[in-house]
């Protein structure tokens, strides 16, 4: 006679904010609450309907569960916010403990998994994800399996490490695998619940790497993913995240794990994967054009065949405004080549486009309203050339499935120049990734000659492959990718500020 296995009843949640210290706002439950490039916040069996078919960690790890006769899904909440400073507490608070509250409804529970950052800060708390896992786990006991996955800019810090059981990082930036992580943290989480318990070497890598000098797509980033991977073979798991340069907090910052029963098969391999990152070090590029030196090298290149500068440093997708002006005002020098730019973010030029209508013009200053130091408007009147609803579907394969909604849009020609301009103007911060922010309003990117986006990495998935080159251009932004030039205090003595830079004294308190 044969009996039927049990079903491990597994609880899934996810809470999910990359926080800017120096960056724009905060993130509190209206910005939670709200769906703008991801879902809206959903709980209990909406957590499954409200990701299902998107590229998201909880999705990945629903669609392999689901697959499996062996898993009984509890989802509780998923929500995550526009990147920006802070969480506040109140946002902090409430969706913990919803989370712990969805949890003990759950219950009992064979394995818990959560779709997390790495890389939240709150008003109250440095490591937003460390304290989330610490309640958990006072809650659930401490032999409880907890699976976590984490964005490959987490600033992974020793508490996610000690309350976590398993961390699964993204490898590719532009991040085109989250799904595939969550379906390794689920396999992970099986591991565990099989009896599995490994030993974890966490390694904290001694300089910070400028967010454009992460791309995955080019060396010394493309050799060390691929370390990684190759180094995760059979009951070996190897992670590498790149860290987030915008969180000022002691533990910013590469670092690495290593997990494995034998806990000095862990340390050897850690040892070995920081070996390397510490050998390519004066690899990373991490050149910055200014806004003239980046238009020039645009315009030094055939028309014919797009080129895309990259406003690095005011990617609303680190926290940034994308508001800034100072890379836009330098393509009104563009000499007559067809340039589209987005996504300004400036609800009342909006407002007032679809206030007038198309074919109207109107006087306004455009842009840094943000305070960004060393930004200014852009004084000027503008032609309304076409209007939009804000509803972008994805076509890209970062997001392709998912729509943003950035509320109402605006195509916006600036008058009184040669330049042959358009400017996408949004209510809603939104980092421009996808084709899809230029054709929802008419405009087609593969037939300009310029293309500017308000993107620091993720653009390339996209545009990349219609470019006849990309270039990366510093202007000034709340996303600061000079390292040297960024105000932290938090950071631990001894980090180096970038590849090769300067070591980092902290101020004395």
């Amino acid at each position: 006679m044969t009996g039927t296995a049990p079903r491990h009843r597994i609880a899934i949640a996810g809470f999910q904010h990359e926080t800017n210290s120096f960056g724009y706002g905060t993130a509190g439950m209206t910005e939670f609450e709200m769906a703008d490039s991801w879902p809206a916040l959903v709980e209990g069996d909406a957590v499954r309907d409200g990701t299902r078919g998107l590229n998201l960690p909880i999705a990945g790890f629903i669609e392999a569960a689901e697959a499996s006769e062996r898993i009984e899904l509890h989802p509780v909440l998923w929500c995550s916010a526009e990147p920006s400073g802070p969480v506040t507490d109140h946002a902090f608070e409430t969706i913990t403990a919803r989370i712990l509250d969805g949890i003990g409804r759950a219950a009992p529970l064979d394995g818990l998994y959560l779709d997390l950052h790495g890389a939240m800060i709150t008003a109250s708390h440095d490591d937003g994800e460390g304290e989330l896992l610490r309640r958990i786990r006072a809650r659930l006991g401490p032999d409880l399996p907890i699976a976590v996955s984490l964005d490959m800019h987490a600033n992974v810090t020793r508490d996610m490490v000690r309350h976590a059981s398993s961390i699964s990082i993204f490898r590719t930036y532009p991040h085109l695998d989250m799904g595939q992580t969550g379906a390794r943290a689920l396999s992970r989480l099986l591991r565990l619940l099989e009896g599995e318990r490994p030993a974890t070497a966490f390694r904290q890598l001694p300089y910070i790497i400028p967010m454009h000098a992460q791309y995955t797509g080019s060396d010394p980033m493309r050799r060390l993913c691929g370390l990684a991977t190759e180094m995760s073979r059979g009951a070996m798991d190897v992670e590498l995240a790149a860290g987030f340069t915008g969180g000022d907090i002691a533990d910013s910052g590469p670092s690495l794990l290593a997990s494995a029963v034998d806990r000095a098969k862990a340390e050897a391999a850690a040892d070995a994967l920081l070996e390397e990152a510490l050998a390519v070090e004066p690899e990373f590029d991490c050149t910055l054009l200014t806004p003239e030196e980046a238009v020039e090298a645009a315009l030094a290149l055939p028309p014919g065949w797009p080129v895309t500068i990259a406003d690095v440093q005011d990617n609303p997708g680190g926290g940034a405004s994308s508001d800034t002006t100072g890379l836009l005002k330098t393509l009104l020098n563009a000499r007559g080549r067809q340039v589209i730019v987005g996504v300004i973010h400036d609800p009342a030029a909006s407002a007032e486009a679809h206030r007038l209508g198309t074919g109207h013009a109107f006087r306004i200053s455009l842009g840094g309203k943000s305070g960004t130091p060393g930004d200014t408007p852009l004084d000027a009147r503008f032609h309304v050339e076409a209007l939009g609803n804000g509803e972008v579907a994805y076509r890209g394969e970062m997001y392709g499935g998912g729509t943003a909604r950035m509320g109402p849009t605006a195509v916006l020609r600036p008058l009184g120049t040669d330049a042959d301009l358009r400017i996408v103007t949004s209510s809603v911060r939104n980092q421009c990734l996808d084709r899809a922010y230029f054709s929802h309003v008419g405009l087609v990117p593969e037939k300009a000659d310029i293309i500017a986006v308000k993107s620091t990495v993720h653009y390339r998935a996209e545009f990349e492959p219609i470019s006849q080159g990309v270039i990366s251009c510093g202007a000034p932004g709340a996303l600061s990718c000079d390292i040297g030039l960024i105000p932290y205090r938090k950071l631990r003595p001894g980090i180096r500020l970038g590849p090769g830079g300067p070591v980092r004294v902290v101020p004395q308190k």
